[in-house]
């Protein structure tokens, strides 16, 4: 299949393809999305197979306004129009009782269904233009670290989708946070881009799913269920400070190990690769993908990364790293 470049201009050519039941990939504010109409069944079989996706994993629908989140909806409650007031556009996903009009494949056969907003032109002019729903996963093989950037999505899926619009490199870096406002209180399905604080400081309380870190849970959610975002070699967490993370690695190299290692300050350590995340955790969220995507590039057969607290924004960064890790923890 060839896969088109589109430029953010050409919103016709974009919407021309999604009409015609093909998926695209689309900038958004988090990552990249893998864009399908989310009422064609055909459209979101696409999905699946240009990402390897497991079918039993639900996706997002984007929409450009409330009223068109009502088109997908059954109801939508009090709590959760005014976390659409304070927050959309932007990076948060709202869990609400589907109606049954976006396809079945969308919903992986659930009552409720997932609705965003993007903060973000591109997106949002091509779902006004083609008045569609679109459903859109990150725009990544299923389980490789999300893409940032228009060169990530061809790198993983050029042959396997009908068009990538380039909007540059996205400026959150991690996914949406996802929200179910199905029940009372609302539950934190995925931590994202939007905090567990500021959500709090506009409806109240709410809670952590506590299957965020079980594989063995039905996803009500995308990334509740396998290993995500990982790089090509094993990623670990390393609990405790520099000093452990340093001994860890010294340790496998004097095994005869290749050893990168993911840092958040702009400090070296004795790993034959060293990447840093910045100084800040909104930095890192924004260079976490690149960065795994990166060790990639070279030829470390080990990761380590120091486990952080996960508060505010470190909660989604810490989430996505245990997820990469596949829930490995070293205690040295």
């Amino acid at each position: 299949m060839e896969t088109k470049w589109i430029k953010p201009t050409e919103v016709e050519e974009g919407v021309r393809l999604l009409k015609a039941g093909e998926v695209i990939a689309i900038p958004t504010e988090t990552v990249y999305g893998l864009a399908g109409d989310a009422t064609n069944d055909v459209a979101i079989k696409k999905i699946f197979e240009a990402k390897g996706r497991p079918s039993d994993n639900p996706l997002i629908v984007h929409v450009a306004t409330v009223e068109q989140a009502e088109h997908f909806a059954q109801t939508i409650p009090p709590v959760a129009r005014r976390l659409m007031e304070a927050f959309w556009p932007g990076a948060l996903t709202i869990i609400l009782p589907s109606n049954g009009r976006a396809s079945s494949l969308v919903t992986a056969g659930l009552d409720s269904i997932g609705l965003r907003m993007p903060d973000h032109p591109a997106a949002l002019d091509l779902i006004r233009t083609s008045g569609l729903g679109l459903a859109a996963p990150s725009a990544n093989r299923s389980g490789r670290p999300s893409p940032t950037s228009a060169r990530h999505v061809a790198d993983d899926l050029t042959g396997r989708i009908a068009g990538i619009m380039d909007g540059g490199p996205t400026g959150i870096g991690v996914e949406s946070t996802v929200i179910d406002c199905t029940a009372e209180p609302a539950t934190i399905l995925r931590p994202g881009g939007v905090t567990k604080e500021a959500i709090e400081a506009v409806i109240g309380p709410v809670i952590l799913d506590a299957n965020l870190s079980d594989e063995t849970a039905a996803p009500r959610s995308p990334g509740m269920k396998y290993t995500h975002y990982a790089p090509s070699a094993p990623l670990y967490l390393v609990e405790g400070g520099r000093e452990d993370l340093v001994r860890v690695v010294m340790a496998r190299q004097e095994a005869g190990k290749r050893v990168g290692a993911l840092v958040f300050d702009e400090a070296t350590t004795p790993a034959d690769v060293t990447l840093s995340l910045g100084t800040s955790m909104e930095t890192a969220a924004q260079r976490l993908y690149e960065a795994l995507r990166k060790f990639d590039e070279t030829d470390v057969e080990e990761i380590y990364v120091n486990r952080i607290e996960p508060t505010g924004v470190a909660l989604a960064v810490y989430n996505r790293l245990y997820k990469a890790a596949g829930g490995k923890v070293i205690r040295p």
